[in-house]
């Protein structure tokens, strides 16, 4: 039988990452929880982390799971040569590290300027519990973060975990404050290892991952609004997701990224779309070569061309986990301190997780 998360622990030698000692730009430091995070079935979304400095936001991102390379479609569907879901295939682990207290690991890059300082960054981690194994909720809140070239620690979610069984999952979310992890590591290879994240089969599929926020400032760069936003909540409705800008003046032709996190889109499955408003001008929808208009829960992790951070592996699908970063181009054509967007789907059974936007001040 499997172990759990808590009883690898008890075997790996690792350092534990205390709330207290991470905790810096939002607030007074809080102590480590002594017990299990709560949780709750939905979040409302609302701003994490907020800023106006010259500077920007960064993302490093993979994926935790992915279909066994014993079918023989499995290599061609996660290279993107060929159609695949995670309903699909049997599901297993990806683990890189070749630790045998692991049993999934995966690395993403953290790539910053020259001359950058870091002034947030926050962990998300999620997956599905129920496949063809039921994981335990209670390891949920935990999960092994090693910066570049250091040893793994625990770390523990400081914030409610969203946690929620529907449409043949049992879904969640989970967060951590590691700005002092990442302000004092040198940029490169982030590993997350041990997300709580089941293997198998099943008509809801296997799926899970992580996302490391970035905010940091730099002279050299623009003035620009920095925002985060995070929650839990299922989007098969056409109300959504909504992620307000409100009194963050930008000028006319404001340029900038956005990114978004999501759980369980299947590529090819159309209806869903990440969508923008601002004032009396006509919603913007976003896509690149990597989402298509109606498509953006595609299971990928992509970046504007020339931006793309390392990962390891680096399937281009990503079989239910979605981690993209959009420009805004041409999506505030008018001045004004309001804007919306708004994440939708109208056919898979997915979640999201996050959302962040850096708008340039000024033109």
């Amino acid at each position: 039988m499997r172990q759990t998360l808590g009883q690898l622990l008890r075997h790996a030698t690792v350092g534990v990452l205390s709330l207290a000692a991470l905790c810096v730009p939002c607030g007074p430091a809080a102590a480590a929880p002594v017990a299990p995070a709560p949780e709750a079935d939905s979040l409302a979304f609302g701003e994490r982390y907020r800023a106006l400095q010259h500077g920007n936001i960064v993302r490093a991102a993979n994926s935790s799971a992915t279909c066994r390379t014993a079918v023989s479609s499995c290599r061609d569907v996660r290279e993107g040569e060929a159609h695949g879901v995670n309903g699909d295939f049997d599901m297993s682990y990806i683990d890189v590290d070749k630790d045998p207290n692991t049993y999934n690991s995966s690395r993403a890059e953290v790539r910053l300027p020259a001359g950058s300082r870091v002034t947030y960054a926050r962990l998300y981690w999620g997956g599905n519990l129920l496949v063809g194994e039921q994981k335990p909720a209670a390891d949920n809140e935990r999960v092994l973060v090693a910066e570049p070239g250091g040893d793994y620690k625990e770390l523990l979610a400081d914030t409610v975990v969203g946690h929620r069984v529907a449409d043949g999952a049992d879904a969640f979310q989970a967060s951590a404050d590691v700005t002092r992890l990442v302000r004092d590591s040198a940029p490169g290879l982030y590993t997350v290892a041990q997300l709580n994240v089941a293997g198998g089969r099943s008509a809801a599929g296997g799926w899970g991952g992580w996302t490391l926020v970035v905010a940091y400032e730099n002279a050299a760069e623009p003035l620009r609004h920095l925002a985060v936003w995070d929650g839990f909540a299922p989007l098969g409705s056409r109300a959504g997701a909504e992620f307000p800008l409100r009194d963050l003046p930008f000028a006319a032709g404001a340029g900038g990224r956005v990114g978004m996190v999501a759980y369980n889109g299947d590529r090819g499955t159309t209806g869903d779309s990440l969508v923008l408003t601002a004032g009396d001008a006509p919603a913007v929808a976003f896509t690149d070569g990597a989402n298509p208009v109606d498509d953006v829960l595609n299971s990928s992790i992509s970046d504007p061309r020339g931006a793309a951070p390392a990962r390891v592996p680096a399937y281009a699908n990503t079989l239910g986990y979605d981690s993209d970063v959009f420009d805004l181009a041409g999506g505030l054509p008018n001045a004004g301190d309001r804007a919306t967007f708004r994440l939708t789907s109208q056919r898979d059974a997915a979640w999201a997780g996050v959302l962040f936007a850096a708008v340039d001040a000024r033109r």
